[in-house]
């Protein structure tokens, strides 16, 4: 039997086919470690036969970088050497599945180094900026948030003001407690910024308790209701003592608590998102798709903290972004400092393609950051405006980036160091 009519002959090689007519492969893995902004920032550059064209990944995991290097440079770099790089699926599986003992964070940094930078490879020779590749804008901007912090509310209010006058529309505030360690506030509650640095600083979950519900009610009677107010827990409370934090903050107002319980604690979710209504925020220590259709189902959160490079990359972000979509929840991804530029220009992709999208953390780098990532998209009037060049937009400098070397393998794992008023080891 005859097949039908292929039809005419291409009058052009596809993109993905160089000018002798080979399928461009991946010809080499290269990995870089840098600290324009204080932590580490491990990247991932897959390069390809054709000269100029590679792509850009961030594996950046500040508490184990020379691990995630390591998966990277002596099994990632060899297995995917030859391999075309149009086939992202088809990688990420492969990747996922080489180590047999699949999972945990350590891999996920590293593929979702690899996965990214096959992205922004795939748009840069299509000639197209990243969000296209996921059906366009659906917004002009990502609306951000920033963090402030005080001793008080009053000093909380003030620089809420001043965000205000920057155009932040959202708002994390966090306070300090007297005599404590307490994240996110500059010093904690104690006087001597050594002992905080230290870790020598307790963490007091009653104290955090009494004081802190307070204040961030307070802040609200100060500021208003034209400003959304958010707070980040960082997994530092039980689930006896989350239920009480949530009724104790129902008149702040808040747009959302962050990370409430740890991973370990997350059955207890649908109860507390059953109980109040706060809404509720969790994802960013998550390094497996399976942590979020968990919570998913019910649904028993209202914001997810995906954190694309721990996740394994744009790949399975974009699949857990489809499905809060589906579920009316909305995505809150993580982007601090020690999220690289460009990881940041990549979840910028997701956050401006997506209905599910709701807001953005948004690091305020130091300027080295901006001469070694040319191209970091920086806030304005609150919100962050992708590139519209091929690819996610930020570039690498090489030279820039060995001005800057990253610190003492211990140096970030200080987290670890954090003790109760009981001496018991916490949560960080």
């Amino acid at each position: 039997m005859a097949l039908p009519d292929a039809g005419p002959a291409p009058l052009a090689p596809a993109p993905w086919v160089d000018e002798r007519g080979a399928k461009i492969r991946i010809t080499a893995v290269r990995t870089f470690l840098t600290a324009p902004h204080g932590c580490p920032h491990l990247i991932v550059r897959v390069e390809t036969g054709e000269p100029g064209l590679y792509g850009l990944g961030c594996a950046s995991d500040p508490q184990r970088t020379l691990a995630v290097r390591s998966v990277l440079d002596d099994y990632l770099a060899p297995l995917l050497t030859g391999r075309d790089p149009d086939d992202i699926e088809d990688i990420h599986r492969l990747i996922l599945n080489s180590a047999y003992w699949r999972g945990g964070s350590v891999t996920g940094n590293a593929l979702g180094g690899i996965d990214v930078a096959l992205w922004d490879l795939k748009a840069k020779r299509l000639g197209a900026p990243l969000h296209s590749l996921f059906g366009g804008k659906v917004r002009a901007f990502a609306e951000a948030y920033t963090h402030v912090d005080g001793r008080d509310a009053a000093e909380i209010a003030d620089k809420v003001q001043a965000a205000r006058e920057h155009g932040y529309r959202h708002v994390r505030i966090q306070a300090a407690v007297p005599g404590a360690d307490t994240y996110g506030a500059s010093g904690g509650g104690t006087t001597d910024a050594d002992a905080v640095r230290e870790r020598r600083a307790p963490w007091d979950s009653a104290g955090y308790l009494r004081h802190v519900p307070g204040v961030l009610t307070r802040v609200r009677e100060l500021v208003g209701d034209d400003v959304e107010l958010l707070h980040d827990v960082h997994e530092r409370l039980d689930p006896r003592q989350a239920r009480d934090f949530l009724r104790r903050v129902e008149d702040a107002g808040l747009y959302f608590v962050e990370d409430l319980l740890a991973p370990e604690d997350t059955q207890h979710f649908k109860r507390l998102h059953d109980a109040s209504p706060v809404p509720l925020a969790v994802g960013e220590l998550f390094h497996d798709t399976a942590q979020f259709t968990a919570l998913l189902d019910g649904p028993d959160i209202d914001f997810a903290r995906i954190r694309v490079p721990t996740l394994g990359g744009l790949t399975p972000a974009r699949k857990i972004a489809a499905f809060c979509e589906l579920r009316g929840v909305r995505l809150a991804p993580h982007g601090p400092a020690d999220v690289s530029p460009v990881a940041q220009a990549a979840t910028l992709a997701m956050d401006i393609s997506s209905h599910a999208f709701g807001v953005q953390e948004a690091a305020v780098f130091r300027p080295p950051v901006h001469e070694v990532f040319p191209g970091t998209v920086t806030a304005s009037a609150g919100g962050l405006v992708p590139h519209d060049t091929p690819g996610h937009g930020v570039d690498f400098d090489e030279a820039a980036a060995r001005r800057h070397p990253v610190p003492e393998p211990l140096a970030h794992d200080r987290w670890a160091l954090l003790r109760n008023t009981d001496g018991s080891v916490q949560r960080p």
